[in-house]
């Protein structure tokens, strides 16, 4: 089991009102799964995505990680966690905009302190997996909005993460350039790679081959897809 949450619940003070975000949720999932948690906007799967990215804690619940209980970290632990562990994949892209992308994917393993070399070589090595050989010495305003994302992909799984955080992964991209990013994943998820995918956008769930429900921050699982 690479993740397991039980009776996680989230809640945040509104003024001297606590209001309830996450409520009851169990959820896991085995090393090379590829699940989407989908939901509405509101419905909690950006909080539940937080949690899951060791970003913040749950009110109450257990939380084990690649066995480690989470809820016992500190913030120094918890941001270890966040270098080895996950890889994170955003809308947004969050790239550095004066660097390569050869530099932006550098950038985990230069916080790893991996020696120089090895940097560049583990570097070199996710660009060619995501298909951007030809592109390491591009800044992202030479890009277009699907090479980001797969630069921003390679710079996730650079330091050979135990599980890959996608938040709405394709949310900036047009059809076709999200359609070439979704490959991408089905890629890597057949390669090994243990991907958890966030969307309120039901097509693209529907690449993973399992899908869970949030509404109201209460989960369930839809079933498993062909």
């Amino acid at each position: 089991m690479i993740l397991e949450l039980k009776g996680i619940y989230k809640e945040y003070m509104l003024g001297k009102n606590k209001l309830p975000v996450l409520k009851d949720v169990n959820f896991s999932m085995e090393e090379g799964e590829y699940v989407a948690i989908m939901g509405p906007s509101g419905s909690g799967k950006s909080t539940l995505m937080n949690i899951i990215g060791c970003l913040d804690q749950a009110t109450e619940g257990t939380f084990y990680l690649d066995g480690k209980d989470i809820r016992a970290c500190s913030e120094n632990e918890m941001a270890d966690i966040r270098l080895h562990k996950i890889g994170f994949v955003f809308q947004s892209f969050h790239l550095m905009p004066k660097q390569t992308a050869l530099q932006n994917v550098e950038m985990p393993l230069n916080y790893a302190r991996v020696p120089k070399k090895e940097r560049r070589e583990r570097a070199l090595k996710a660009l060619e997996r995501v298909g951007l050989s030809d592109r390491v010495n591009f800044r992202p305003n030479q890009l277009s909005g699907g090479q980001m994302q797969r630069v921003a992909i390679a710079r996730a799984i650079v330091n050979n993460p135990k599980l890959l955080l996608a938040d709405e992964p394709t949310g900036a991209l047009d059809s076709k350039s999200g359609a070439q990013v979704m490959e991408l994943f089905r890629k890597l998820n057949e390669e090994g790679v243990t991907v958890l995918m966030i969307t309120h956008d039901a097509e693209i769930a529907n690449h993973a081959k399992r899908v869970c429900m949030i509404r109201d921050g209460e989960m369930k699982e839809r079933g498993v897809t062909p």
